[in-house]
């Protein structure tokens, strides 16, 4: 497990916790995730994003959403205040080895994908509708650099 908590122009925090075993590029991931918060406007706050096996994954699913399997990514929303002032906005769960298996060919932009998908859903995006998906489909895909399906 690791954990990055490196400095940017805000305050602007993003822990990782890497829980599985595929290689991943955390310090990008991060400043994937610090992006997507600035281009949202978000400053002083704090952001947990756990990578995680199958095994947990599924087991999160059941718990929260009632729903069998493994996923690709979940979010929960926290969306408090620390004795800082700084904003603790959630924890995002990312699956690599699902995200790998929805997109073999890339599994990385898929891991880019997924996360800021997380952190959209964290900051009240949704895809229920048609008109709620394209404009949660576009951000994720302006950050991301990657085309959702």
């Amino acid at each position: 497990m690791s954990d990055h908590d490196e400095p940017s122009p805000t305050t602007t925090s993003v822990l990782i916790s890497n829980r599985q075993s595929a290689v991943l590029d955390e310090v990008a991931l991060a400043d994937l995730a610090r992006l997507t918060l600035a281009g949202e406007g978000l400053e002083d706050v704090e952001l947990s994003v756990s990578f995680v096996d199958d095994a947990e994954i599924e087991d999160l699913h059941v718990r929260y959403m009632d729903e069998p399997g493994p996923t690709d990514v979940l979010s929960f929303p926290l969306d408090d205040v620390d004795e800082d002032g700084t904003r603790l906005l959630g924890d995002v769960v990312i699956a690599p080895s699902v995200a790998a298996r929805n997109n073999p060919a890339d599994p990385g932009a898929e891991l880019r994908l997924l996360l800021v998908h997380g952190i959209l859903h964290l900051l009240g995006y949704d895809h229920e509708d048609d008109a709620e998906k394209a404009e949660m489909w576009a951000r994720q895909e302006r950050y991301s650099g990657v085309t959702g399906a």
